[in-house]
């Protein structure tokens, strides 16, 4: 009853979590889609692209658990604004390096992604948050709130980030992000409560031991393991889209027009998750399950990863075009890139709503960082097999993912949809985790 009241004196706090998260990933949106271009611009090669793209996954890899084992200790707020003011400092640097030239410029833009990820604890920690304030049924619903906030971060952050390049060059997306950033640290140091009134005295694991404790639950770890996988594979056509979609269609991506048109794709499937995570998620997990949409939606981006490489065409794209006789190119384009949208937006949710309810309430920062540190290993992981196999051939970047997705997917329903009935298992699970993991 006492936990239950917590909850409900906290709900408003969703409100402002949500809009903490969708600025930071506003900015991040605004650069994400252009680091390859920004790369090919400065003649970086296809490996170093690849590089500069993981870079901020293996600082996310070694910090995120590390910050959230720290919010488990000292609350959740000092760590989210501390991580949103070093984003700000990040994306100056960005803004800095698309000044320069030669390998000065290459090696600054390389530094700032490491700066961001070693200060990029935002996802991991706003989801202990979630599960702080939230009852363990309803989490997969409100996690997709975090989805949404990455959708909505895909529709206004490119959009931007075209606008910017549009009005400023190529200097402009780095200085708007970084001046976005800082609006959100100020909006959250005013607006957003701390979660945890009373954090729990328990002392740490060893980081490593943390990583074991965590893998050892075999519910746990394996929807570790999907994540892993799903992340892999969604990195992938993340880092190559707009080095594809420039060479299949005959585009210039050092030209501000035609990298609009890679900014423009990427917020086309924001806009598609953004859909998917806000307002169906919550009602399809309560009529199939968790473990179902989870499975199905690695199917979904299996299928749609497939044709991605071999769609071609020598328009450019624009309302005129689409409704053009040579439109149609255009449309089995965008037709993949929605449905592998629609595909990805119902994976996360579910997946940490699971895991966040199979977690004891004082080990939630600890145990989603060690996920999200899982998910950064497969963004350090794929960007550079992204860059090395798009080099050798276009298409074997989507091909190989198309394969892990699919047989992710069989993986998932074999092992959990099989072994379980139940639309919602999380209390019961909460409470076995519970009894099974002594309390240190």
């Amino acid at each position: 009853m006492e936990r239950h009241s917590i909850h409900r004196r906290n709900t408003p706090g969703m409100g402002i979590i949500f809009l903490t998260v969708f600025m930071d990933l506003v900015g991040f949106g605004i650069v994400l889609p252009l680091l390859p271009i920004y790369g090919q611009k400065l003649q970086a090669s296809e490996v170093m692209i690849g590089v500069i793209m993981a870079s901020y996954s293996l600082m996310q890899f070694l910090f995120v658990p590390v910050w959230g084992r720290l919010s488990d200790r000292i609350g959740r707020r000092p760590v989210l604004l501390g991580s949103t003011a070093c984003a700000a400092l990040s994306y100056a640097a960005f803004g800095v390096a698309s000044t320069l030239q030669g390998t000065t410029a290459i090696a600054l833009l390389l530094g700032s992604r490491v700066i961001a990820g070693i200060c990029g604890a935002n996802i991991a920690v706003a989801q202990a948050y979630i599960a702080d304030i939230t009852p363990p049924d309803q989490r997969s619903r409100r996690m997709g709130l975090i989805g949404m906030a990455f959708g909505l971060g895909f529709i206004f952050g490119p959009a931007l980030g075209a606008l910017s390049l549009k009005w400023f060059g190529h200097v402009g997306p780095g200085w708007v992000a970084a001046a976005l950033c800082l609006s959100n640290f100020l909006f959250a140091f005013f607006m957003l409560p701390e979660s945890r009134h009373a954090p729990d005295a328990v002392a740490p694991r060893p980081r490593w031991e943390q990583w074991r404790h965590t893998m050892k639950h075999p519910q746990i770890g394996l929807l570790v393991l999907v994540f892993f996988f799903a992340t892999f594979c969604f990195t992938c056509y993340e880092t190559t889209l707009g080095l594809l979609v420039s060479r299949n269609f005959q585009l210039d991506p050092t030209t501000a027009r035609d990298a609009e048109v890679v900014s423009i794709l990427f917020a086309f499937g924001g806009v598609i998750g953004a859909i998917v995570q806000g307002g169906l998620i919550g009602r399809l997990v309560r009529r199939f399950g968790e473990s179902r949409i989870i499975a199905v939606s690695l199917f979904i981006v299996g299928l749609s990863l497939l044709p991605l490489p071999f769609i071609k065409g020598h328009t450019v794209l624009s309302l005129r075009t689409l409704f053009a006789p040579g439109g149609g190119d255009w449309w089995m384009l965008l037709a993949a890139i929605g449905a592998l949208s629609i595909g990805a937006s119902l994976t996360r949710p579910p997946l940490f709503g699971l895991i966040s309810a199979m977690t004891s309430a004082h080990e939630q920062g600890a145990t989603l960082g060690v996920a999200q540190s899982m998910g950064s290993l497969a963004r350090i992981a794929g960007p550079v097999f992204a860059g090395v196999y798009y080099g050798l051939h276009p298409a074997l970047p989507y091909l190989v993912g198309a394969g892990l997705s699919l047989l992710t997917g069989l993986v998932t329903w074999w092992f959990l949809c099989r072994t379980s009935s139940v639309s919602h298992p999380v209390p019961t699970v909460e409470s076995a985790t519970l009894q099974q993991t002594p309390k240190v």
